[in-house]
């Protein structure tokens, strides 16, 4: 009974997987490892320059019809009035402020990071050449490597920037067997994707659940 109950038990491991010296070698003059690819974000840029230019066009209208003895626009005269008598305790002042602020923190964010992050880059073996992978094809290849494991029923895949998580079901052999099969097949698949920094590795194995 006890050995019936310790089969049926899950079985997992959580290795740091390192690539070998000599796969991690890089041509030299290739500019060594390779940084992750910087997204264009246009439709945000976009926004902003409209709004900017929309803005600043406005004023400088305003200011040139006041130079040239015309009064300022109504919106200008009634935001300076509210402005002089506004107590900045009012509750729309504090969440209108927080919600300038969450956006000008986002936009810093959008300019200080690469995004992009389902693509990932590769090793650059060669000066003048940079590649990237797309994540979920990644993931793909590596599902398939680990479903060619015997003992396998279905594995799932989950592929983050700097590790990768495969949770697998098991319906015959032993689970330490299988686990230890699946390390070696995807640490091998890893490998072979070429990206330009190792992955941690976490494999989880266990049984199918019982129906009824």
């Amino acid at each position: 009974m006890t050995e019936r109950v310790s089969e049926l038990d899950q079985s997992a491991s959580a290795a740091r997987y390192e690539r070998s010296q000599k796969s991690a070698t890089v041509v030299e003059g290739a500019g060594g490892r390779a940084s992750r690819f910087w997204s264009a974000r246009r439709i945000p840029a976009t926004i902003v320059s409209l709004i900017l230019l929309g803005a600043a066009g406005l004023m400088l209208y305003d200011i040139a019809a006041v130079r040239a003895g015309h009064p300022a626009m109504y919106w200008r005269r009634k935001l300076a009035e509210q402005l002089a008598k506004q107590p900045l305790n009012e509750t729309w002042v504090v969440v209108g402020a927080c919600v300038a602020m969450a956006v000008g923190v986002w936009l810093i964010l959008l300019a200080l990071t690469p995004g992009l992050r389902a693509l990932l880059p590769m090793r650059r073996d060669f000066p003048h050449v940079r590649a990237g992978l797309d994540r979920a094809a990644a993931s793909l290849v590596l599902r398939d490597r680990a479903m060619e494991v015997s003992g396998v029923q279905s594995v799932r895949v989950r592929m983050k920037h700097a590790k990768v998580t495969v949770r697998a079901r098991s319906h015959f052999r032993e689970l330490d067997d299988v686990r230890a099969d699946l390390d070696g097949a995807v640490s091998t698949g890893i490998d072979e994707l070429g990206l330009s920094r190792p992955l941690g590795l976490s494999v989880h194995v266990r049984r199918p659940t019982k129906k009824g």
